[in-house]
């Protein structure tokens, strides 16, 4: 019997001036456990004259979580904080009761062609945590526990599993986990999940029962603990979830909270721009209009 309750195709968005993939949020699922938002960017080649370009924009009551394949990100934020994020490496920020940030090519890639390739995630902060202070922590890629077992590769980027803990200071019980295969081998970690979970194919493919699924999906599971797939040659897949929050949590364009009013007073400060400024930056990404959703 398959353990596969929900297969989400990803879907082309466009962020701007750059196009990306979205993944979550879907229709028929908001989140899976406090993930709340997941965007495949690239692969892109960017020419000696096209760079990535996302102006100043604000954020409420998430983290947000940047990992990169290929390329580079200069991200700079109302915080002071300004540093170049690079493949393997993980960029957190925790909006908390507000935040602003933007995300560019660094100043010296501008005129040379150049690879873009990663992950943007939104992980929902608990409702007790919505209003915390906003920070920032930058966690280089060799401090991400690695390790490999029966000649599969594993990372831990973020959360607790399988007796480990990423030093990304996450806010809810979580996991984001990378598996790499270069043989076709079985993978069985069910024992070491919990909670809700998802798992995106970035490259390769994996078989569950008799179907195989191929790159650019998201498979949502019946029940973390079945967790048990075969991973084809070369293949690349991250599993990511945790125990979803008890009460329902609200998008707005960049802005989530379990409080609807926090979403509007956001969206009132943000118009008036009372939002703290990111250093050096005097371009915005204007408010939008949908709906809350």
């Amino acid at each position: 019997m398959s353990n596969i309750s929900l297969i989400i195709e990803e879907r082309a968005a466009n962020i701007g001036n750059f196009m990306v993939g979205r993944l979550l949020p879907f229709r028929e699922k908001r989140a899976v456990g406090p993930f709340v938002f997941i965007d495949h960017m690239g692969p892109a080649h960017l020419s000696d004259h096209e760079n990535m370009d996302v102006p100043p924009h604000p954020h409420i009551g998430l983290s947000t979580l940047t990992f990169l394949f290929e390329g580079s990100i200069m991200h700079r934020d109302s915080l002071g904080t300004e540093l170049e994020i690079k493949p393997g490496a993980v960029n957190w920020m925790t909006a908390g009761k507000g935040i602003v940030h933007s995300e560019r090519t660094p100043e010296y890639l501008r005129q040379s062609d150049k690879m873009l390739h990663g992950l943007q995630i939104w992980v929902a902060l608990p409702k007790e945590l919505e209003q915390m202070d906003p920070n920032f922590t930058h966690v280089e890629a060799d401090d991400i526990p690695a390790w490999e077992e029966d000649s599969v590769s594993y990372k831990l980027i973020a959360g607790e599993a399988f007796g480990k803990k990423s030093p990304v200071p996450v806010y809810s019980p979580l996991y984001f986990i990378e598996i790499k295969s270069k043989e076709a081998k079985k993978i069985n970690i069910g024992s070491h999940l919990f909670g809700e979970s998802g798992l995106y194919i970035l490259e390769g493919s994996i078989k569950n029962g008799e179907h195989v699924y191929d790159p650019r999906q998201i498979l949502i599971t019946t029940e973390a603990s079945l967790c048990e797939f075969e991973i084809a040659e070369n293949s690349t897949v991250y599993i990511f979830g945790g125990q979803p929050f008890p009460e329902e949590h609200f998008i707005f364009w960049n802005f989530v909270s379990s409080d609807k009013e926090l979403i509007e007073k956001a969206k009132k400060d943000w118009t008036e721009q009372t939002f703290p400024k990111v250093p050096g930056e005097t371009e915005f990404v204007p408010l939008p209009e949908p709906r809350i959703k």
